[in-house]
């Protein structure tokens, strides 16, 4: 009777824990979500890793890392997920744009990606992403640096920026280029975008949400894309706009403020696995 009387009262002690603990790592789903496409190159596969790791947090509640901070301890469940490799992708996974991240994949090291991606994108310090991947301070370090000297050797690409703040333009348009990459054009409303993408052939598009007549960067994309496949950085200071979870959603996504560090990684991340926006 006694064991019989004790497991309701610890099933109801787990529900606690882990109904105390969704709320805590709940605001920081949809950035995981962001740095799940961008390690893996699409939506789908993404999500699952996401999902799996939502799984093993509900399944074991107490032995979510609490040594960390309840952002970092989500990311560190995500990567002992991703370590295992044990998810299986929906069919979607084997598009052809799929199919040559994958094999990319398999000839560099996912370490430096990951290390790029979690200080750059997602903002951890060094130490945060060392608790994150299980390495020291100075293995990141030398994972960043491995991962800036390998950008250096992607290939180069014309880039076309929509954005209607001038400032803001000139910037994106100093870092590609100090990165090695040309600008094709720069444009600040949605038909002048469009009408450029079809002149140019941009290799890559990086775009603002809002433009400056009122028309919409996602409209732009959405035409372009329906006229030829071109990878898209989408750069705004409403990302809770774009990751509702509701609809596709861009695989590479920019937070203003943003750093260089953050656009650099990002433009070698969207050619590396030639993407689409996702927002078709």
């Amino acid at each position: 009777m006694t064991v019989h009387a004790a497991e309701p009262q610890k099933s109801s002690e787990n529900k606690g824990s882990y109904m105390s603990l969704a709320r805590e790592i709940a605001p920081h789903l949809p950035l995981l979500r962001r740095y799940a496409r961008a390690l893996t190159g699409a939506q789908p596969s993404g999500d699952a890793f996401v999902a799996a790791t939502l799984e093993a947090i509900v399944a074991s509640p107490e032995e979510f890392p609490r040594s960390v901070d309840p952002r970092a301890g989500l990311y560190l469940v995500f990567h002992r997920i991703w370590s295992s490799g044990n998810i299986e992708v929906e069919a979607e996974e084997t598009t052809r744009g799929a199919a040559k991240a994958q094999e990319r994949l398999r000839t560099l090291s996912p370490l430096t990606r990951q290390a790029l991606l979690l200080t750059t994108l997602e903002n951890f310090t060094v130490q945060e992403t060392g608790e994150i991947l299980g390495r020291s301070t100075d293995e990141v370090n030398a994972l960043i640096d491995d991962a800036l000297e390998e950008l250096d050797r992607q290939t180069k690409a014309r880039i076309l920026i929509i954005e209607d703040e001038a400032v803001i333009a000139m910037d994106l348009s100093d870092l590609v280029t100090g990165a090695g990459h040309s600008v094709c054009a720069v444009e600040a409303t949605a038909s002048t975008a469009v009408a450029a993408a079809k002149r140019e052939r941009p290799d890559l598009v990086l775009a603002d949400i809002q433009l400056a007549d009122g028309s919409s960067g996602i409209d732009a994309v959405k035409e372009i894309l329906s006229s030829f496949d071109v990878p898209v950085i989408f750069i705004t200071a409403f990302p809770d706009r774009l990751l509702t979870g509701e609809r596709p959603e861009p695989t590479f996504l920019i937070t203003k403020p943003y750093s260089p560090d953050m656009v650099r990684a990002a433009v070698s991340q969207a050619l590396f696995f030639e993407s689409t926006g996702s927002l078709n």
